[in-house]
């Protein structure tokens, strides 16, 4: 093959299958290096799933490879969160105040599956499975795999990394400083994460209100639940390591049956296989990755959670992976083959919006975890949902991160936070709601 319009993709997750037919579509010839076994296959690691909350920004990605509508076929509608406060009856809070504003629950490997068949079906795509990457030589855009056991070599024009938060291709670059000036921080929260599940009711049908996310908040920690399309739900505990309620507290039966009976009683009648799944499922760690830079030599680039993976709670990981092939395809639309500007351009474009959401996530898990039930909260999220039905110019933060796909991220986060800090004031006051809607409306628009 020739190499000079070889391109060899490191990691066949959701960023590296849609980038590899993105590719494809402009007629490169692609070669894609996975070190798990093929997902069509049906294997995956239990308890490692996570489903995922797809929104505008990878819709619209999806969409640039004429794929958004295929993939919308194995998504359920999540219209708001489904508030479980202890001790109240459940109340929902929509995403948004338009009612075609909505996020979508797709499975992880599902997403995945549908992608790499896809990806399977050009010509210049070549897949290669349980190839475990183990170097790069960044300036020959050359590799070094493993293969039955053999250790072999492969060479392109360039070297993409798309292989995830412990991406090799980010450590052969890790490697090469101080030529590249490399910088790297790695963040993890003190919390962790568990799955469970809610089964599908005896006639194939949700249990519990299907197109929501429901959160069962608690403080300091809490449980989600996205809806799959068999009928059951994916539940996910977020808690810290230690303390009482801490995953290392929790190791035998006993404590956690007194848990669950203490702090999740209504959700026990619907979870009744909880004690093995917890036993059986891991946990998991939670953490930012941000690095710069996210090229080397005009030879080599990481894109995705290889160069920016994030926690999980404004659900914009993925979507914000999917998002940067739309930007590279743009931007190699207009300077390729000049690999070096395509490069350069691209990881200036994307760095401050990956930091952005980065940071929007870590601030959403405070807001789901603590903030979701509290007064001020409820009485700013009402407003902002008022203010969506009557005046389709204006975007909450949330919005204008999950349904302005158009606009950074970092823009969003900047006018986001500046009309949060506005409006939590305002609504710890006596009289917020004697203030008239135009008033509101007005008052955010001088924020801009």
């Amino acid at each position: 093959m020739d190499t000079q319009n070889k391109i060899i993709i490191v990691g066949a997750g959701l960023c590296g299958s849609l980038l590899a037919i993105r590719l494809a579509q402009r007629n490169f010839n692609v070669t894609v290096y996975e070190k798990r076994p093929d997902m069509r296959g049906g294997k995956q690691a239990a308890g490692r799933s996570i489903n995922l909350a797809l929104s505008a920004r990878g819709l619209l990605a999806l969409d640039s490879a004429g794929l958004k509508s295929a993939i919308l076929e194995k998504c359920i509608p999540m219209r708001g969160r489904m508030i479980h406060a202890p001790g109240e009856t459940p109340f929902l809070s929509p995403y948004s105040g338009r009612s075609g504003d909505y996020i979508n629950s797709v499975s992880r490997p599902g997403l995945n599956t549908a992608l790499v068949e896809a990806a399977d079906r050009y010509s210049q795509i070549s897949l290669n499975f349980n190839t475990p990457v183990i170097d790069v030589d960044l300036q020959h855009a050359k590799i070094r795999y493993k293969q039955n056991g053999q250790l072999l070599e492969d060479q392109g024009a360039i070297v993409i990394g798309t292989d995830g938060a412990g991406s090799a291709v980010r450590r052969s670059m890790m490697g090469q400083s101080p030529e590249l000036l490399f910088n790297y921080s790695q963040d993890f929260l003190r919390h962790g994460y568990k799955e469970l599940s809610i089964r599908a009711a005896d006639d194939g049908g949700w249990q519990i209100e299907k197109e929501v996310l429901h959160i069962w908040p608690r403080g300091n920690f809490m449980i989600i639940a996205l809806p799959n399309l068999d009928g059951s739900f994916t539940l996910t505990m977020f808690h810290p390591f230690d303390s009482e309620v801490g995953f290392d507290s929790l190791k035998t039966e006993d404590a956690v049956q007194a848990f669950f009976e203490r702090y999740y009683p209504t959700l026990l009648p619907y979870i009744p296989e909880y004690q093995e799944e917890f036993a059986a499922n891991p946990v998991g760690t939670l953490g930012t990755i941000k690095c710069y830079p996210w090229q080397a030599y005009g030879k080599a680039l990481i894109m995705g959670d290889a160069s920016h993976a994030i926690v999980p709670f404004y659900g914009q990981g993925m979507n914000a992976s999917l998002e940067d092939v739309r930007i590279f395809d743009g931007i190699l639309a207009q300077y390729a083959p000049d690999w070096d500007k395509v490069f350069t351009l691209f990881q200036d474009e994307r760095k401050a919006n990956a930091d952005a959401i980065a940071d929007l996530a870590i601030d959403n898990f405070f807001e789901m975890r603590d903030r979701v039930d509290d007064l001020n909260f409820i009485r700013k999220r009402k407003i902002e949902l008022e203010l969506e039905q009557q005046f389709p110019d204006y975007y909450s933060k949330y919005s204008l991160v999950t349904f302005r796909p158009e606009l950074p991220y970092s823009e969003a986060m900047k006018l986001g936070r500046k009309q949060d800090e506005f409006l939590l004031d305002i609504c710890s006051r006596d009289g917020f709601d004697e203030i008239p809607l135009a008033e509101y409306y007005q008052r955010l628009k001088s924020l801009t």
